[in-house]
């Protein structure tokens, strides 16, 4: 696939950038939190090593760039020097294609998966084409060996002393804070790099060969109990049964990991990039998506949408997928979950749990630079906060409000827990499903009460599956002068755009959303009149008064811009003072 027009996630502060800065000093204006002191915002994203026009290209596709500000503490301690640095996750495919360039892209696109009209000669090529590339490296033919084809792209997250990068089709990567340096991948017990070999009795994702290759893709959205030190992850293939389930708990424990455990119920591959998991039970959720290579054998494309589908939401306590429910809903798309918890009532445990809901998978065929089919693009199309509560049933199921609502975000500290405030993105014009090609532009941070909307809709249940809490638009929501309203809206300046925000609170506080949100922003006056982002535009990162949502506490100007990305963290001192240890960094 070519393309007479920029590709829309090529384009514009979109475009990736190939300047590596280590602890490169940044400009402070205005007051920095205490709280900040010592700790680091990191943001990951697809930065691919050729930004070509004239071949497939898909925003999930490209190299993980971790980007991150560490606030280092100056000698007395009391005062603060903002350092940024950026660096590519040093992934097997990464090094590999930076050792021999005509090798890049060594996995094929998302976009030719997807493509409604499949070439199947073009696919199957371009899977021989990887398949040979991984075993002539592991035969030591060309480049360094790949033993795993994941690119670490998408979120990064912090358990038991390590953080890690993720993305769907390998594990997790560990890399260290604040350089970003990357040390291994994490195979379950231990990551490669924390000692100089590998115990091959000791329990791991997936299992031995090609199978086992397969396997150990996990969830680029991994769920941490900060109760029980619990790490949850599952593990989507197109492979029978074709969900895996692990739990990893913190530290040296007896029982160990209990990982590969098979989630029954599924009957194909899917497109399944996000759970929900509650201090008691693990949701499961089914999307009408399914991702099968044999599909080309009927001229169809690997991922395909039944918009006449269902999607179903599978419910089992925690450490016991076995005893998996389905509940079944209409059809939709949930690319991430918000928050879930618990509630013990005379009836049984209720389950509640948060979803960015979409009623299209336009989106996806978008971020390939491709018109999506019809069948996929219904008339309104809709990306909001929905609301699932199921106690022996789907009882309750309604939109929290009607604004655009995506990159969900819930304070750490809070997470699995019935949390007061949801973060998140908007937009004051479009939304997050558009009908046409397009890249998506943030401009509005989002704060939602979610206990009062919940209160509001229980007191007048919205009807089920197309119901609205609050039905005001973005705009109408901006306009507002309720001090106590129960959406708020940060809105940026014009030509200003935002990206994921994540929550750091102040320390103590009395309320839930005392603290600020951080946040990459970028100035798109500096696009030059091609829209493209001149080689000197900077970015900026800013502190927000989440309490109010209105003010802008610092700004800090970033020595370089920083293209828009996926999902960011907050890592506060302590965490990143108490890493493990580990033997060796990789180097390209």
């Amino acid at each position: 696939m070519s393309y007479t027009q920029p590709h829309p996630y090529l384009t514009g502060n979109y475009a990736p950038i190939y300047t590596i800065l280590n602890s490169e000093p940044c400009g402070v204006e205005g007051s920095i939190p205490d709280e900040f002191l010592g700790g680091q915002y990191v943001r990951n994203g697809s930065n691919p090593l050729n930004d070509d026009n004239q071949r497939d290209h898909h925003w999930f596709d490209g190299d993980g760039m971790l980007t991150g500000v560490f606030f280092k503490r100056l000698p007395d301690s009391k005062r603060v020097q903002p350092l940024f640095t950026n660096q590519y996750v040093l992934t097997d495919v990464h090094c590999a294609a930076t050792q021999n360039k005509r090798l890049y892209p060594i996995i094929p696109s998302m976009a030719t998966l997807v493509n409604p009209n499949p070439s199947r000669l073009r696919i199957l090529l371009g899977m021989l084409r990887t398949y040979i590339i991984v075993f002539a490296s592991l035969f030591k033919l060309i480049a360094r060996p790949i033993k795993r084809v994941g690119a670490a792209n998408t979120s990064v997250f912090h358990h038991d002393g390590r953080v890690m990068a993720t993305n769907e089709i390998g594990p997790p990567m560990r890399v260290l804070l604040p350089s970003l340096q990357t040390i291994g991948w994490f195979t379950g017990t231990r990551a490669r790099g924390e000692s100089k070999a590998r115990d091959p009795l000791e329990p791991h994702f997936g299992c031995e060969g090609i199978e086992g290759f397969y396997k150990e893709m996990t969830t680029a959205h991994p769920r941490v109990d900060r109760t029980t030190g619990e790490l949850m992850l599952f593990h989507s293939t197109f492979l029978p049964p074709f969900i895996h389930y692990s739990i990893v708990p913190a530290g040296d424990k007896k029982d160990g990991p209990r990982l590969n455990l098979p989630v029954p119920g599924i009957s194909s591959g899917k497109l399944m990039h996000d759970f929900g998991v509650s201090r008691q039970n693990t949701v499961i959720v089914d999307c009408p998506v399914t991702l099968n290579p044999s599909n080309l054998a009927q001229n169809k494309a690997v991922v395909v949408y039944d918009p006449e589908g269902l999607t179903r939401l599978g419910v089992f306590p925690r450490h016991f997928p076995e005893k998996i429910q389905w509940y079944e809903t209409d059809p939709c798309i949930v690319m991430h979950t918000a928050n879930t918890w618990d509630e013990t009532t005379p009836l049984g445990m209720r389950v509640h749990i948060l979803v960015c809901r979409i009623n299209s998978l336009a989106p996806l065929y978008h971020m390939g630079g491709m018109e999506a089919p019809a069948s996929v693009c219904p008339q309104q199309p809709e990306c909001r906060l929905y609301y699932y509560q199921i106690l022996s049933g789907l009882t309750q199921q309604w939109a929290l409000s009607a604004i655009p609502f995506e990159f969900p975000h819930v304070p750490r500290h809070l997470e699995m827990t019935a949390a007061q405030f949801i973060y998140g993105c908007s937009m004051r014009q479009g939304d997050f499903v558009s009908s046409s090609i397009g890249n998506v532009k943030i401009d509005c941070l989002v704060k939602m009460d979610v206990r009062r909307l919940l209160e509001m809709g229980e007191e007048n249940p919205p009807t089920k599956g197309s119901g609205v809490v609050d039905e005001r638009t973005i705009q109408q929501v901006i306009s507002s002068e309720d001090l106590d309203d129960p959406i708020q809206v940060f809105a940026l300046p014009d030509q200003w755009y935002a990206q994921e925000c994540s929550f750091v609170p102040r320390q103590p506080s009395t309320r839930e959303d005392d603290g600020w949100l951080v946040t990459y922003v970028f100035d798109e006056s500096q696009l030059n009149d091609n829209g493209e982002p001149p080689a000197d535009s900077k970015g900026e990162l800013w502190i927000i008064d989440a309490i109010g949502m209105k003010d802008i506490i610092a700004r800090i100007t970033l020595p370089q811009r920083v293209p828009y990305g996926m999902h960011g963290n907050w890592f506060p001192e302590e965490e990143i003072l108490n890493q493990r240890d580990y033997a060796h960094v990789r180097t390209k």
